[in-house]
């Protein structure tokens, strides 16, 4: 058990000079985009031009995190950030539906409510 310890103290210490969330630069890259996410979530004129930012914004330093720090939770949520400012761009341009009251696992899942 000790030696577990010592190689995960061993890659955290590695990882925290190289890591984005740590450091100042993790406000501007997953704090003020959440805050975007979630005002343009409530604010249908300019949904797009809030969502797609934010998402390749958050995308991009997830991405980047993964590869400067090799956090493994950044190698699954920058390909998606990425791919969900794809789609919320081609939703503006009228290609796909953007329903942002709906929930992703209702695809494959089916409806939660019930029908009366």
């Amino acid at each position: 058990m000790e030696g577990k310890e010592v190689i995960s103290s061993a890659k955290s210490s590695r990882c925290e000079p190289n890591d984005l969330v740590s450091q100042k630069s993790g406000i501007l890259l997953w704090c003020l985009p959440i805050a975007a996410v979630i005002v343009g979530s409530s604010w249908p004129s300019i949904r797009h031009w809030l969502l797609i930012p934010a998402f390749l914004i958050m995308g991009i330093g997830c991405l980047v995190n993964a590869r400067r720090c090799g956090r493994l939770h950044c190698y699954f949520t920058g390909p998606v950030f990425v791919l969900a400012a794809i789609y919320v761009a081609l939703a503006a341009a009228n290609v796909v539906p953007l329903r942002p009251g709906a929930c992703l696992a209702e695809v494959p899942l089916g409806r939660y409510t019930k029908r009366a």
